[in-house]
């Protein structure tokens, strides 16, 4: 297969495009061939070692995307082979076929784009953790999301008005 490879700490230039050994999944992992992946500022931040967590050289870059299940680990029994889905991972995104846990796979619907797909794990995940998990954000709430042109920031808008808040939404421009 083909992937990305980070070989050395650097900016995005540095990467090689290269042919890579085939992956296998391991006992609660699932092979997804990848259709889109997201490309995020962690990930540049990865790449130069700048980032909180900091993968064994060599890596494949990329944290979240969407594709294909091509195989499943041993007791795998939450997707099958042929599903369309959409995962996050902490590294390997950037590649042809990528391994990650049965437990960060999520259905994909059948009306969503693999590249709408892929986008949607970081943005989504980050701003419900935001809301939910740490400011605890309540129906009949008000919220005010600076930075609401970006994609964390849409996706807050999106996620608050779901969850019944009033949305005050600022930009720089």
């Amino acid at each position: 297969m083909k992937a990305l490879i980070c070989k050395a700490l650097g900016m995005p230039d540095t990467l090689s495009y290269e042919e890579v050994a085939d992956l296998q999944p391991g006992p609660g992992q699932v092979l997804v061939g990848m259709k889109a992946a997201g490309v995020n500022f962690p990930d540049a931040l990865i790449i130069q070692g700048k980032y909180q967590f900091k993968p064994a050289l060599p890596f494949a870059p990329g944290a979240e995307f969407s594709g294909v299940v091509l195989a499943l680990g041993e007791g795998v029994k939450t997707c099958k082979v042929g599903d369309r889905v959409i995962a996050a991972c902490p590294h390997g995104a950037f590649a042809e076929q990528v391994l990650v846990a049965a437990k960060q796979i999520i259905p994909m619907p059948q009306n969503m784009s693999f590249e709408t797909a892929a986008a949607f794990t970081l943005t989504y995940g980050t701003s419900y953790h935001a809301l939910k998990g740490r400011a605890g954000l309540k129906e009949g709430e008000t919220l005010l999301v600076l930075g609401a042109a970006g994609g964390v920031g849409l996706a807050a808008i999106q996620i608050a008005k779901a969850l019944g808040a009033r949305v005050i939404a600022a930009a720089s421009t």
